[in-house]
């Protein structure tokens, strides 16, 4: 398993070999079993394999073409919706309705994605997490019908590999990982840990094709911008509130 995850690459490209519903139940179930705040699987996912219902999330996740190609689509949601009603109908009054039910609920969809892309790359599928999820939540809630208390939180698009792309780099371990206590960043410290990205012709040409000096003003200026991040961040807190977990 460790080999399986040091070499794991994020697949884009499908060939058009369906996934079984028995191995796609097998999964799912597997992934049920993950941990989760007091067991309550306050999550939920929707299994997409219609093409008419791909061919109308596309444009919530900017048309990649996953979306598309993919045999199966999931979207994962933080759910309260299900939990409440139990609830409900148990004469137990449920007090889920804000944000820290949200994040609870989140992590563990989250936790339970995860779980499903290792499951699923261990049994010889490739996967690919969509980031776009929260940026478009409104329209997918309208697209999927998601209730009150249904957020979608992350996409993961599930098929047979069609290509092997290359291992995807990252940051030395020591950037990510403190022990006991945070130890914050030095100038130098931050040249030593981003040399070998910085320093790499792959990466020096994305810097040049973006028409930028660094490889972070290509994150700050083009991919992640401040106007955008905070566009979309009210956009999102609108559906918080819509969806019952803001006031």
């Amino acid at each position: 398993m460790i080999s399986l995850l040091n070499n794991r690459r994020t697949i884009r490209k499908y060939t058009n070999q369906p996934v079984s519903n028995e191995l796609l139940s097998e999964l799912l179930n597997a992934a049920a079993q993950s941990s989760n705040t007091g067991n309550m699987q306050a999550y939920s996912v929707v299994v997409t394999t219609d093409a008419e219902i791909k061919k109308n999330l596309a444009p919530t996740h900017f048309n990649q073409p996953m979306i598309t190609n993919a045999p199966v689509v999931l979207t994962f949601c933080a759910d309260f919706n299900r939990f409440t009603k139990w609830c409900e109908q148990r004469e137990a009054n449920p007090g889920y309705d804000n944000f820290q039910s949200f994040m609870a609920a989140a992590i563990d969809a989250m936790i339970f994605a995860q779980t499903f892309a290792v499951a699923a790359e261990s049994a010889g599928l490739g996967i690919c997490y969509l980031g776009t999820t929260t940026y478009n939540a409104g329209e997918i809630i309208d697209i999927l019908n998601l209730p009150y208390l249904v957020v979608p939180v992350t996409t993961i698009t599930v098929g047979y590999p069609d290509e092997t792309p290359p291992l995807t780099d990252r940051l030395p371990l020591e950037s990510i990982v403190h022990f006991e206590t945070y130890t914050d960043f030095t100038s130098d410290k931050i040249d030593q840990l981003y040399a070998e990205k910085e320093n790499s012709e792959f990466y020096k040409n994305f810097a040049t094709e973006n028409k930028k000096e660094t490889l972070a003003q290509v994150f700050t200026d083009v991919r992640y911008t401040k106007k955008n991040n905070e566009f979309f961040s009210e956009k999102f807190l609108n559906v918080l509130k819509k969806q019952g977990f803001l006031d």
